[in-house]
């Protein structure tokens, strides 16, 4: 049976309740992480391994499933549900805008999770909305509304929040800036392809800066090409959450991922947006670390438990 849940595909093939662990799955572009948390949400083993993405979806499914078995193996309870945060718009019979990693578009999450695992509920959210709902029930967004919650790490993404829930949108594609239209002659390219961890590795390449993002960050320290070319793709950046910020007016930004990580690029993006928007919102980075989809994942296995009649 497939039902759709407050922006989240539901799959289920028990009607009956009962005891058992929750297990969480956030896959992302560069690494992979499984919980596994007691009823009420709190973890008791956790793991993160890399996607090699490079190497195709298959092997990364294959890989996190086996990691998940042997943690639920190691707490030793049977697994009430499973909650799984992916990138893209996910669909029962496949995965719509997550082109980081070959194959993924044709990947069934829910049915591979169940079936492997034996799980009889399995819910399935886009990263970025399982990490706003982490935000909402345990981190900053608790006292905010609305909300933004803004992904960067292999990719870029948004995720709105307003009176405590996650907007979809009608495709189930809110938030996906990473596809706003930059540059031109139009229709230019994608902000992703701008910035993002993955166009950031791409920069620092061409600027003969070793160590990725991360090591153009930390050139852009002092004054030179690879922070002037840094700020470029920060002020592109701006531009769109100064949009986004403009629509919703949000009351609060929280910015998760490993790029967001980075004080000085958090920096720069809080001076633009605060420099030209008539109402700023608090722009914070996430408590939870790499952690928010992930804990969202939980909290969409909590909700997924079936519940007897």
């Amino acid at each position: 049976m497939s039902v759709r849940l407050a922006g989240r595909a539901a799959q289920s093939t028990s009607p009956a309740g009962g005891a058992g662990v929750l297990l969480g799955i956030d896959f992302g572009g560069t690494k992979m992480a499984v919980g596994v948390a007691d009823g009420e949400g709190r973890l008791l083993a956790r793991e993160r391994v890399p996607t090699y993405a490079e190497r195709g979806a298959p092997q990364a499914l294959d890989r996190a499933l086996a990691l998940a078995a042997k943690l639920v193996g190691e707490v030793g309870a049977p697994v009430a549900a499973a909650g799984i945060a992916s990138p893209g718009v996910v669909r029962s019979d496949g995965i719509d805008l997550a082109p980081n990693v070959p194959g993924w578009d044709g990947l069934r999450l829910a049915d591979a999770v169940r079936d492997r695992l034996t799980v009889p509920a399995v819910a399935v959210d886009n990263d970025l909305n399982a990490a706003a709902l982490a935000e909402l029930r345990l981190g900053a967004l608790r006292d905010a509304d609305p909300g933004l919650v803004v992904g960067i790490g292999t990719g870029v993404a948004a995720a709105v929040t307003v009176r405590g829930s996650v907007l979809a949108g009608h495709h189930g594609a809110a938030g996906e800036i990473g596809y706003a239209v930059t540059g031109g002659p139009w229709p230019g390219t994608m902000l992703e392809l701008d910035f993002s961890g993955r166009a950031l590795d791409g920069l620092a390449d061409s600027l003969g800066v070793s160590g990725g993002a991360r090591g153009l960050a930390a050139a852009a320290e002092r004054p030179g090409p690879a922070r002037d070319a840094l700020a470029a793709r920060v002020d592109e950046l701006a531009r769109h959450l100064i949009t986004c910020c403009l629509l919703l007016d949000p009351q609060r930004v929280v910015l998760v991922g490993g790029v967001a990580g980075n004080a000085l690029i958090r920096g720069l993006l809080g001076e633009r947006m605060a420099a030209v928007l008539p109402y700023p919102p608090e722009v914070v980075l996430s408590r939870f670390a790499d952690d928010a989809a992930l804990l969202g994942a939980v909290i969409l296995a909590g909700e997924a438990v079936p519940t007897s009649r």
